[in-house]
C-alpha cells in the first residue's frame, strides 16, 4: 500500500512537548511506582502528545504519529469524546501501516485520563503508540 506523505496537512495537529510518559505526578509516587517499572529503574522516556479533535484528518495525524514514533520512538495520543476517539482510533490503524512500510511494528496501548480544561474535569483517551 503506497502512501504519500508529501502532502499532509498538520496545521490541525497540536504537539505539546511539556508532557513527558508517564506524567510526573505519576512517575514520583514512590515506592509502589518504581517496583512496577520493573526495567531496573529506567528513567521514563517522553513522549509527544497529540491532541485529536472529531474534525481532525486521520491520515494527517496518522502521518504526525508514525513521524513522532520514528523521531521520539514513542507517541501520545489524546482526545476526548466519541467523534475525537474515532478519529484517533482510526489514525493509529493508519499509522501502523505507515510504519510497517519502514519495518517498525507499532503496538497501542489505550487508558483513560482526567485532563482539566477550563476549570473543569474531563476524562480523555489516552492512546501510546510505540515500536512492540
Amino acid at each position: 500500500m503506497e502512501r504519500f506523505f508529501s502532502k499532509l496537512d498538520l496545521r490541525e495537529i497540536k504537539i505539546g512537548t511539556e508532557a513527558s510518559f508517564p506524567p510526573e505526578e505519576e512517575a514520583n509516587q514512590g515506592p509502589a511506582r518504581s517496583s512496577a517499572q520493573g526495567s531496573g529503574g529506567q528513567r521514563p522516556r517522553r513522549s509527544e502528545v497529540l491532541k485529536v479533535s472529531a474534525r481532525s484528518r486521520p491520515s494527517a495525524v496518522a502521518g504526525a504519529i508514525a513521524g513522532v514514533v520514528r523521531e521520539v520512538g514513542r507517541a501520545e495520543v489524546q482526545a476526548i469524546g466519541a467523534g475525537a476517539a474515532n478519529q484517533a482510533i482510526k489514525a493509529v490503524a493508519i499509522a501502523r501501516d505507515y510504519l510497517a512500510e519502514s519495518g517498525i511494528d507499532a503496538v497501542c496501548l489505550p487508558s483513560f485520563i482526567t485532563v482539566t480544561i477550563g476549570n473543569e474535569d474531563r476524562t480523555a483517551i489516552r492512546l501510546i503508540v510505540e515500536p512492540r
